[in-house]
């Protein structure tokens, strides 16, 4: 759905220059060289892990997923060695996991991505409890280019030394967005969910406003969401100003978490 926080356009807007430095960072591994590895930072909802997915989107609708392996993991989720290991295992189609140990499951993954080369994503790494998964990947994968995201730079400065040494990170820090832009995407996504001209314009702008006001976009799809279902229960053809402030209204009384669960 359009206003899922997960969705992903046909275009990331406004990111374009990131989008195109990742890229860069992937390219050598088409020449058999390894890529870079890229620290993704950035207060939360401001298109990091869209604009990584969109690569990785790239890579497998131009059909060169045969050549470079994408894997994308969030932490939050998969937030051990054994359960990354399994999770990647479920990715490359890999079924004979039963029973085995991390360390065998990570020797099957050393085996197959050796093969090629690899994009491995590990959203939210700040969420990760240990990093043995992470080590074998850095120390037996050949080629790879490794993307971690992550909101602040300190899970990186907090990281032990030799792993750290290890990733050779270097650093992209997505800026917050302007109010023109958090306007312009907001736009896009309504006028992919809903009829056109059924959302009030100065309904439009009040959650836009808050949006800016709040500085993440999952805020701001959250809000048009739940303004489009509250005019749904109304049996109103129309979005209003008044479906605006009761939703906001309603976001003030909740925490942010509450809402980024609904998105």
């Amino acid at each position: 759905f359009a206003l899922d926080f997960d969705y992903l356009p046909k275009l990331i807007q406004f990111r374009e220059q990131e989008q195109s430095y990742l890229a860069d960072c992937i390219k050598p591994l088409f020449n058999n060289s390894t890529g870079k590895n890229i620290l993704v930072t950035g207060r939360p909802g401001i298109g990091k892990s869209a604009a990584v997915r969109f690569v990785l989107r790239e890579l497998e609708e131009k059909g060169l997923n045969d050549k470079v392996i994408p894997i994308y993991i969030n932490c939050w989720k998969f937030d051990t060695s054994f359960k990354i290991a399994n999770e990647i295992c479920e990715q490359i189609n890999y079924k004979f996991t039963h029973n085995k140990r991390t360390d065998e499951l990570m020797k099957v993954i050393e085996s197959y991505f050796n093969k090629k080369s690899s994009v491995i994503v590990l959203d939210e790494i700040d969420k990760l409890k240990d990093f043995d998964a992470l080590y074998t990947l850095l120390e037996g994968i050949h080629r790879k280019t490794i993307f971690l995201i992550t909101n602040g730079k300190e899970w990186l400065i907090n990281l032990d030394q030799r792993l750290r040494s290890r990733l050779n990170v270097e650093d992209l820090e997505f800026k917050p967005y302007n109010k023109e832009e958090t306007f312009g995407i907001l736009n896009q996504r309504i006028e992919f969910a809903f009829v056109p001209n059924s959302f009030d314009k100065d309904a439009f702008n009040i959650i836009a406003e808050k949006c800016f006001e709040i500085g993440d976009i999952r805020m701001g799809l959250f809000l048009l969401k739940e303004a489009g279902e509250l005019a749904e229960q109304e049996s109103s053809k129309k979005i209003t100003i008044n479906h605006a402030k009761s939703v906001i209204e309603k976001l003030k009384n909740n925490t942010i978490k509450d809402a980024e669960e609904k998105v």
